[in-house]
């Protein structure tokens, strides 16, 4: 079971419940806060849950989905991956880049919202054929598809919302993001190095205030490329 489920409105708050959680927690969601409190304006149904104990296959942040309610989920406690994803970052910077998590995981949530999960955007179709002796995987290589294409628009999302909320971190942001992308397997789900590397210059995303919606041109763009 879980330990917590807080309102995003109790955890921002710092109400008594908070003194439940850990530093490192308070920390993660103290960093998380500016994007939180941002996805209160676009009224996302989200809820926050916080691990007792992580699994081995646990992220350190991640987002799920159920009963129409998105699930922010924090499992830091004896997870290592909570300190590899910041190897050799000062914790002075961290921070920027745990908005820039909380940023990509509140997107997908947003995706989810526009009943967009998993859709090619207005005038793609995929084409070509594939085949395999085994139906089971072409269901698979589909899905690593779909995958790639929702982390994809969940990373220019992040790096969108460091555009334009935290400018002068842009390219540490972007820099770490490129060295995390380039260790995935190549065409797996994780693979968006393409669509990385068009945003390398953060004026690509232009003026727009959404970012989540700032992130479609270059997501576009990159659909084409990959």
């Amino acid at each position: 079971m879980f330990k917590s489920l807080f309102s995003i409105a109790l955890l921002v708050g710092a109400t008594a419940q908070a003194a439940e959680l850990t530093a490192l927690e308070a920390r993660w969601l103290q960093a998380a806060s500016p994007v939180l409190v941002y996805s209160q304006t676009l009224k996302l149904p989200i809820d926050i849950i916080v691990q007792p104990q992580a699994r081995a296959s646990d992220v350190p942040l991640a987002m799920g989905y159920d009963r129409g309610r998105c699930k922010l989920v924090l499992s830091l406690r004896g997870n290592p991956q909570a300190e590899a994803v910041f190897a050799g970052i000062p914790e002075q910077r961290q921070g920027e880049l745990i908005e820039a998590m909380a940023a990509h995981e509140i997107a997908h949530c947003w995706r989810h919202a526009q009943g967009a999960w998993n859709a090619l955007p207005a005038g793609f179709t995929e084409v070509g054929e594939e085949t395999a002796s085994d139906g089971s995987l072409l269901a698979v290589a589909r899905a690593l598809r779909e995958s790639r294409r929702e982390e994809a628009y969940a990373d220019l999302a992040a790096l969108a919302w460091t555009r334009h909320n935290n400018p002068q971190a842009y390219p540490r942001v972007h820099g770490w993001l490129a060295k995390v992308r380039a260790g995935q397997t190549p065409r797996g789900g994780h693979d968006t190095r393409t669509w990385v590397a068009l945003a390398r210059d953060g004026e690509r995303f232009g003026e727009a205030a959404a970012p989540f919606e700032d992130a479609a041109p270059l997501w576009r763009e990159g659909l084409l490329q990959d």
